[in-house]
């Protein structure tokens, strides 16, 4: 328990909620709307309780409630108009909010029912889609304000890795009986250790009845390389998120394709946060992909 953050600064609540600091105090002070401890040197800190009203109360201003009505209301009532105005955005938004607080509390339980009740409502690439992708990104940057510690990130993290894996199993039984399948070898180049993105990947090509060789974080092209002794025609899947460097990029692909794509027909598709560095490619044997969206649909058709 002793790793569990229970009281936040204002510039915590800030990055947590979207909301500006400067806003938070003008409806704390206007309004009475949190209830902040001070430290000797006067500092506000806030405690859970806050943050949660905090998150609540931003909800509800998004769907029109004025900030006066709101500040009237007490605690339980907050929560009833939640409640009260249920639809996709609020439930996506609700879920956010909940893997946030499991985040910040070390909280298992809390993650996995929050997760639950989305996959009762939609399928497992939505729920990836819609809700981790965002989430993802944000504690991105909560980790990069320090509002959250390293541990946090790795344990929200791991859960989603989990939930990803077991996916893949169930798909993998599911088709494990089809033949004529398209071979995708997944992998990350050296350096790069970032694999929710690719794992991913690895559902999606699996779930659409295709030969999927997951090979895992920070692989030299030379191993990647040895796959194509053993299978005619791959596509090379990798996905970019701090590795290579913008500077080697260019050398990283002519690499790749002077060692694996030159003499065969296999094709690399590159994904991820660095695509955006990548320069236009003159290669029918390399594609690059700005979001997974486009993919799934190919895999889809």
């Amino acid at each position: 328990m002793n790793n569990i953050k229970t009281t936040f600064s204002i510039k915590d609540l800030e990055n947590l909620s979207g909301i500006k600091a400067h806003t938070i105090r003008i409806w704390e002070k206007r309004y009475n709307l949190l209830e902040p401890m001070r430290t000797d040197t006067n500092i506000r800190l806030y405690d859970i309780e806050n943050l949660q009203k905090l998150l609540n109360v931003v909800l509800l201003t998004d769907f029109g409630y004025k900030i006066s009505k709101i500040s009237k209301l007490n605690r339980e009532e907050i929560d009833k108009f939640v409640l009260k105005i249920q639809t996709e955005k609020t439930t996506n938004d609700h879920a956010l909010t909940a893997f946030k607080m499991a985040m910040l509390n070390f909280d298992q339980s809390l993650f996995l029912k929050t997760y639950n009740t989305l996959l009762a409502e939609k399928n497992f690439t939505t729920v990836f889609l819609e809700t981790f992708i965002p989430l993802l990104e944000e504690i991105g940057i909560l980790w990069t304000t320090n509002t959250i510690s390293p541990a946090h990130e790795h344990f929200i993290a791991y859960l989603i890795k989990h939930k990803i894996l077991v996916q893949i199993e169930k798909q993998i039984e599911k088709h494990q009986e089809k033949t004529d399948k398209k071979t995708y070898v997944l992998y990350l180049p050296s350096n790069e250790i970032h694999d929710l993105g690719l794992l991913f990947l690895n559902y999606e090509i699996v779930a659409n009845g295709h030969h999927a060789i997951y090979l895992g974080r920070s692989l030299p092209i030379e191993d990647v390389a040895e796959l194509t002794k053993h299978f005619k025609d791959i596509t090379f899947v990798t996905y970019w998120t701090v590795a290579p460097e913008e500077e080697d990029i260019d050398s990283y692909l002519d690499e790749f394709n002077q060692k694996i794509l030159k003499s065969n027909h296999s094709k690399l598709y590159i994904f991820g946060r660095k695509t955006g560095l990548i320069k236009p490619i003159d290669s029918d044997k390399i594609k690059v992909y700005q979001s997974v969206s486009p993919f799934i649909s190919e895999l889809n058709n």
